[in-house]
């Protein structure tokens, strides 16, 4: 098998059919890539970066695509070093080595579908006979009336654990995020004993402080540390992104001082910039992400990196139906996942490119994928039922550039 072709292909679809997600946001962009061969397979991967910012990943893809023509897609490190080696002044950490990552999976994809098995499988096989998942619940929506139906939608759909943004979002007065210490705590306090108390003891609770990627509000260490005490009496599963990623040294003090489990590393590109933190011991749970990490191999390394200073894994999947999916079979092949990511209500371009067998759920777990490959299909319908819409892409909102949906 040889690879013939390499292109990018960008979407622009529904964000789920979630309505409590989609009342903040209802479309977004992602972005696939696909390797075509001189046999019938076809192999897709997906990048993070398309979300963010689909526009750059063509030309990076096209950047990368000399490097592939005529080569077999069997060694997918070789042709992973020579890419991350190709962009060595630029690509270290950041977008090229995100777009490498929705290359090198579609390099994966066609491994499997040539060898006719999940992709767990040549990672070492699975792991686990089926792992618990949670709902992404994306906002805290307001009223608390208002959070209670979205709790009760969510466990409606059978997921036994849920997560929640830090803040706060009503259509009445859009984002809110507290910002000193006090109002922080008071907020945050309140909230996870309203939902501890709505959902029970059972439902495994998170909350999500997006301060790695907020442009409203970044909370210092001392803030942080005033809402782990709050959050603490209702027993949340962790905290993820308490802080900005520019300060490993307060993740790692706030890890130290909270009895609360701090979960973070979504924005984190190559095993490089993971071990700034990892070797800081800067989270209780990682959350690498098989679509943005910097590939399916590097999460590997990334898992048995935090595997070794005894922290496990939650794998964060935030993207479309190829993140889903390359998350999905990264975590049954690491013995140290936690938990896994799901966006609820799963439709749009989070669903229709999935094979039958790929994404199974059952009483608030997912179970290991069946379909050959990561169990993708990008038909050319898929891609005309979703035409990309330019500056479709998700971004922090600052003056001079707002973000309307």
């Amino acid at each position: 098998m040889r690879i013939t072709d390499v292109k990018a292909v960008l979407l622009t679809g529904p964000y789920s059919n979630d309505p409590y997600i989609c009342a903040l946001r209802p479309r977004r962009s992602a972005a696939f890539v696909e390797i075509a061969t001189d046999t019938e397979h076809i192999g897709w991967g997906e990048t993070y970066a398309g979300y963010f910012f689909p526009e750059a990943v063509p030309e990076i893809v096209e950047f990368f695509k000399p490097i592939l023509i005529g080569q077999s897609p069997d060694d997918v490190h070789l042709l992973w070093n020579r890419m991350y080696q190709c962009g060595n002044y630029w690509n270290r950490v950041g977008l090229g080595t995100a777009v490498i990552n929705g290359i090198e999976a579609a390099l994966w994809d066609l491994r499997g579908k040539a060898h006719g098995l999940p992709v767990y499988e040549l990672l070492g096989g699975r792991k686990h006979d089926r792992l618990p998942c949670y709902a992404s619940g994306g906002p805290s929506n307001y009223p608390q009336s208002e959070l209670a139906k979205k709790l009760d939608f969510y466990l409606s759909l059978g997921f036994t654990g849920v997560k929640l943004g830090a803040g706060s979002y009503s259509r009445e007065q859009g984002r809110f995020t507290p910002r000193s210490a006090m109002e922080a705590a008071d907020f945050e306090g309140d909230k996870v004993a309203f939902a501890r108390r709505h959902v029970g003891p059972n439902v495994r609770l998170m909350l999500d402080g997006h301060m790695g990627n907020n442009s409203r509000t970044t909370w210092d260490l001392g803030t942080a540390q005033a809402v782990m005490k709050a959050v603490e009496p209702a027993g949340l599963f962790f905290f993820e992104e308490p802080l900005h990623y520019t300060d490993p040294w307060g993740y790692s003090e706030l890890c130290r001082s909270s009895a609360v489990p701090i979960a973070g590393g979504e924005c984190l590109t190559a095993l490089y910039e993971w071990r700034v933190f990892a070797e800081r011991d800067c989270f209780d749970i990682g959350q690498p992400d098989a679509a943005w990490t910097g590939g399916i191999g590097e999460f590997m390394r990334v898992a048995a990196l935090l595997e070794g200073r005894g922290r496990k894994i939650a794998t964060h999947a935030a993207g479309a139906g190829g993140a889903l999916m390359q998350n999905i079979h990264c975590a049954f092949a690491c013995g140290n996942t936690l938990i896994c990511e799901v966006l609820p209500a799963l439709g749009g371009i989070h669903l229709d490119m999935l094979l039958d067998d790929a994404f199974r759920f059952e009483s608030g777990d997912v179970l290991p994928p069946l379909a050959p490959g990561l169990g993708l299909n990008l038909t050319d319908d898929i891609k005309n039922r979703y035409p990309f819409v330019r500056g479709s892409g998700e971004f922090n909102s600052v003056p001079g550039k707002v973000l309307v949906d």
